[in-house]
């Protein structure tokens, strides 16, 4: 990573270009926003790395895309913007850069462009639509729903659900034939992701150049738009496969703009993650069968991998594999490698363009095994195995996961270009070590976010916290249920589900329910419902977009939910003028790759359950309390029902993480305040 060199003229004046954007998206000057712009400004022209904290309403996504566009546009080098979730890529695609474009255009020395980049699987395979590749379920079953097994039986799908499958796809087939994206997030009436895989390839699915339709390829037309624009707005997980394997997905590039960067660690982890179910091998035999290729000797390795598995218990594989998991996955290994070798022989033999989609993919996921089967056998020092059983099926899975990314991420990321990476919770307390650390940075490396570093330092980096606009002490209530029993394993207790419901009745609605698990949702939502005439919805019940469309639109409205409730939501107003949260959202206790990590922090002296469980509970905290003000204008209370939250003593820790909302642990001043907010 070095300080970029203008290839043109110097970059046009920064203020002039925030103030035009501002006004082209109609909103008012932040001194937030301004103190953000300036600071990433400086970050890309001096080359060094920066973290900013910048609190809900500070208008962060133009803060970094007008610096970002004034650098592309100087420098004629794309400028990646990397998010974790599709409604921010939206919102940035579709509403902030068109207008800020438009805004700036004038006083750029040309119209700057952008194009939005995601992953193989997100678009519409032409090839597959052909026939190139085989069916992911029997297409007989598909389409010919009359001789589907009835509803109940336990002998196949229901004829509901394969009529529902087989009319989607026919109804992407008729789409393929018109779009022009074949972009899935394109579709006016969304689809199952069984009926989207009938149309859809991984990447290494993909035949790539040999593709008889390359020319007209989706994926390839996105990829090809993205290496001639301005601005590339993508996702974390593409940006860390496309690091990490150095694929070429993303255009040459000095500068990657991370936002939602609190979920960037766990978006990395899970990208390369690798499990092995015997399910899978399942699949890989059914479709080596396809091939001709026998893969009897497969399905029995892949037959002892699941009698083994049944033996052994849920939970982190300590030391050593046992001998007979150490045998079965060795096994299994050259059972997947002789079959590649047949796939292969079979696709040299017949050299059908026909079936080339079907061989790719055939041997990609016996690849796929080889590889899992080779790092759970010879694992690295921050590998993490377990085993875990569905909680339906019982059936077995063994996985293996990074303890860290940060030395692969600074190798991949940092080491090569500029990262900024922003989120409205990423310095918990005001600590921007934790964050840094976690991606390879190290706090013998933090410099004033005003000085530039040497030219050859390349792991300087700066945290800035430029606050947020709201009052909080003025416009919303931060209550902690004290009086409540801490919650216990066995699910909500009775007197929590009660005070639950009194909050509910005193706001008559306009509440965001926020669970730590589906089933305690479920329970809640059929406690109030039993006891209130007012509209309750459930996640699980429809869309989340439907959901969160309907609670938008009804003051009296309910919504409970989980994980994916608690970050993402923006719903501005009354309609949401009170959340409430369960219990302190702690990872589970035994989560295999959780406890090796508060192992590790604990045998270098520090308290692991601070650093990992409290961390990780912290901020989900704070991004679930920030469900409340998103303006200027919003009134509302946050209630904590988890009495732990004012009696632990983590409980001032987590309390710092979250706004400084007005604190009491009064139900009475709780109870009146609602009621006076839903009168008023």
């Amino acid at each position: 990573m070095t300080p970029a060199t203008s290839t043109s003229a110097a970059p046009a004046a920064l203020a002039p270009l925030l103030e035009a954007a501002v006004g082209g998206i109609d909103g008012t000057p932040r001194a937030g926003q301004k103190a953000m712009a300036e600071a990433v400004a400086t970050a890309m022209e001096g080359g060094r790395h920066l973290l900013v904290q910048a609190g809900t309403g500070t208008g962060k996504s133009l803060a970094y895309l007008v610096p970002a566009l004034r650098h592309a546009v100087s420098t004629q080098r794309p400028v990646v913007v990397s998010t974790a979730t599709i409604p921010l890529q939206s919102q940035i695609v579709r509403k902030d850069l068109p207008r800020i474009v438009e805004a700036l255009t004038p006083l750029l020395d040309r119209a700057p462009t952008f194009a939005l980049l995601k992953g193989r699987g997100n678009y519409l395979c032409k090839h597959k639509v052909g026939g190139g590749y085989p069916m992911d379920i029997d297409p007989g079953a598909l389409f010919a729903a009359a001789r589907t097994a009835p509803s109940g039986t336990g002998t196949g799908p229901s004829t509901h659900e394969v009529e529902r499958v087989g009319e989607q796809v026919r109804r992407l087939h008729a789409w393929a034939e018109e779009t022009e994206t074949g972009d899935r997030d394109s579709l006016e009436e969304p689809v199952s992701d069984q009926a989207w895989r009938q149309v859809s390839v991984s990447g290494a699915q993909c035949i790539g150049s040999s593709c008889p339709l390359v020319d007209v390829c989706f994926t390839e037309r996105s990829r090809a738009l993205a290496r001639e624009v301005d601005v590339v707005v993508t996702n974390h997980s593409l940006l860390a496969i496309d690091a990490f394997d150095e694929l070429g997905i993303m255009p040459d590039h000095d500068v990657v703009i991370i936002d939602e960067a609190h979920d960037l660690t766990s978006r990395v982890t899970s990208a390369v993650t690798q499990q092995l179910t015997p399910g899978q091998i399942r699949g890989t035999v059914r479709d080596l069968r396809g091939l001709a290729v026998a893969g009897t000797a497969l399905e029995d390795a892949g037959e002892e991998l699941r009698e083994v598995l049944d033996l052994v218990p849920d939970g982190r594989v300590m030391g050593p594999l046992p001998d007979r998991l150490a045998d079965a996955l060795v096994q299994l290994r050259t059972e997947a490698r002789t079959a590649h070798s047949d796939a292969k022989d079979t696709a040299s033999s017949e050299g059908s363009t026909a079936t080339a989609g079907a061989r790719k993919a055939v041997r990609s996921s016996l690849q796929e095994i080889i590889e899992v089967c080779e790092r759970l056998t010879d694992p690295g020092d921050g590998d993490v195995i377990s085993v875990s059983h569905g909680e339906q099926t019982g059936r077995g899975s063994i996985r293996v996961a990074p303890l860290s990314v940060a030395g692969a991420m600074r190798a991949t990321l940092l080491e090569k270009r500029t990262v900024v990476m922003t989120s409205a919770t990423l310095a918990l307390g005001g600590r921007f070590e934790p964050p840094a650390g976690e991606v390879g940075l190290a706090r013998a490396d933090r410099i004033d976010p005003d000085r530039l570093p040497a030219l050859e330092d390349r792991s300087a980096w700066a945290g800035v916290d430029v606050g947020s606009p709201f009052e909080y002490r003025r416009q919303g209530i931060l209550y902690t249920a004290r009086h409540l029993p801490p919650p216990g394993r066995e699910g909500p207790s009775l007197q929590m589900l009660d005070h639950l419901t009194d909050l509910v009745e005193a706001s008559q609605g306009g509440a965001l329910c926020l669970f730590s698990s589906r089933r305690g949702a479920e329970i809640a939502a059929a406690h109030v419902r039993a006891r209130l005439d007012l509209p309750i919805a459930v996640q699980g019940e429809d869309t989340m977009t439907n959901l969160v469309r309907s609670f938008r639109g009804d003051e009296e409205a309910s919504l409970f939910g989980t994980i994916s409730l608690w970050q993402g939501v923006d719903v501005q107003g009354r309609t949401c003028r009170l959340v409430t949260i369960d219990r302190i959202p702690f990872p589970r206790p035994d989560d295999p790759l959780v406890a090796a990590r508060q192992e590790r922090v604990a045998s270098r002296g520090g308290n692991g359950f601070m650093a990992v469980a409290a961390q990780h509970a912290a901020l989900l905290l704070a991004q679930g309390a920030g469900r409340l003000i998103r303006s200027q204008q919003d009134r509302g209370m946050v209630a904590v029902l988890d009495s732990r939250l004012a009696t632990a003593r983590y409980g001032g820790f987590l309390r710092e993480s979250m706004p400084p909302l007005w604190p009491t642990s009064d139900p009475e001043v709780a109870l009146g305040a609602l009621r006076r907010l839903a009168q008023s």
